[in-house]
C-alpha cells in the first residue's frame, strides 16, 4: 500500500469517527429537558398604540403585558379600568407603559383643560400674519407678549410677559405633529399658558392697545426686563435703553452691555472778521 493511500484511509477514519461523535453529542444535547426558569410578574397597563395630547382613553387603547416584579413601574397600573375615561396630558407611544405622570386625574376630562398645569391659566389672543409671528407660533414654541398702547397722545411698547408657552395654535394642540414638518399653522387665535398676574395683564393690554408676539428660542429662558420705550424716545434718542449684545462662551452666555455712542455735536469754528477799521469775531458751524 503506497503512502498515499494510506494518508487517505487515515483520514476517512477520521472524518467518519468526528462525524459520528458529533452526531451522538448532537443526540445527548436534545435529549436534555428544557428547564423553565420562573419569573415572578404582574400585570402592566401599556398602549396598544400611539396616543396623542388630548385623548381620551378608552379600553381598546390600551392592553395588559406581562412585567417582572423585580422592576416595578413607578406609577404604573395593573388593571385597565384604572386608565379608561382619562385624558392623556402628555403624548404617549405604542406599547408605552401607561403613569401617572402621562395621564390626567379621574374625572378631569380629556382636551386642553387637564393639560394646564396646575397654578396656571390658559389665555386666548387674536392675531393675525404679523401678530403670530407669520404662524410659526405652533404648540409648544414660548413667546414674549408686546404690547402697545397710547396714551395722551404718547404712543408706548413694552414687553407685558415674558417666556410664555403656547398650548394651541388654532384649534390644534399636539405639540409632536407641529414639530415634525416645522410649518407654520395659519391661525387667528393663540391660546398662551400663563399666572393669573400674567392673564391680567394680557386682558389689559388686548383690550386697551394692541399686543404683538415675540417668538423666542426654546432654550432662552433669560427673564425679560425692559422699561419700555416711547415713540418720542424712539425718534430722537433721548432716553432709548442700551443695546444689548449677547457673546456665547462654550455653554454660557455673556450678556455685554454696550454704551450708546453720544450723539455727535456739529464742529464750530471762530472766524476774525475786518470790516474798515472793526474787527468781529464770528461763529461758523
Amino acid at each position: 500500500m503506497s503512502r498515499n493511500v494510506r494518508t487517505f484511509v487515515v483520514v476517512s477514519i477520521a472524518v467518519v469517527l468526528a462525524a459520528g461523535a458529533s452526531f451522538g453529542v448532537y443526540r445527548a444535547i436534545n435529549r436534555i429537558p428544557v428547564r423553565e426558569v420562573q419569573v415572578s410578574h404582574y400585570s402592566a397597563v401599556v398602549a396598544s398604540h400611539d396616543l396623542p395630547l388630548g385623548a381620551l382613553v378608552g379600553k381598546d387603547d390600551v392592553k395588559l403585558v406581562p412585567w417582572p416584579s423585580s422592576n416595578p413601574l413607578p406609577g404604573g397600573f395593573d388593571s385597565i379600568d384604572k386608565v379608561v375615561n382619562r385624558g392623556v396630558i402628555a403624548p404617549v407611544l405604542a406599547n408605552e407603559p401607561m403613569s401617572d405622570g402621562k395621564l390626567a386625574p379621574e374625572e378631569a376630562g380629556a382636551g386642553l383643560p387637564p393639560t394646564i398645569p396646575a397654578g396656571m391659566r390658559a389665555i386666548s389672543v387674536k392675531v393675525n400674519e404679523v401678530i403670530g409671528v407669520a404662524g410659526f407660533t405652533v404648540p409648544g414654541t414660548r413667546v414674549d407678549v408686546l404690547a402697545m398702547v397710547r396714551d395722551n397722545n404718547t404712543s408706548m411698547s413694552r414687553i407685558v410677559v415674558g417666556n410664555a408657552q403656547v398650548l394651541t395654535s388654532g384649534t390644534k394642540y399636539d405639540q409632536e405633529e407641529s414639530r415634525k414638518d416645522g410649518k407654520p399653522i395659519r391661525t387667528t387665535v393663540v391660546t398662551l399658558s400663563v399666572t393669573p398676574a400674567d392673564a391680567e395683564r394680557i386682558a389689559l393690554a388686548a383690550t386697551d392697545g394692541q399686543i404683538v408676539l415675540a417668538l423666542r428660542n426654546p432654550l432662552d429662558g433669560q427673564p425679560v426686563q425692559t422699561t419700555g420705550i416711547r415713540l418720542a424716545e424712539l425718534m430722537n434718542g433721548a432716553a432709548a435703553p442700551p443695546r444689548m449684545v449677547k457673546v456665547v462662551q462654550g455653554h454660557k452666555t455673556v450678556v455685554a452691555v454696550l454704551p450708546l455712542a453720544a450723539p455727535s455735536t456739529p464742529s464750530l469754528y471762530q472766524v476774525e472778521a475786518i470790516r474798515a477799521s472793526k474787527r468781529s469775531q464770528e461763529t461758523v458751524r
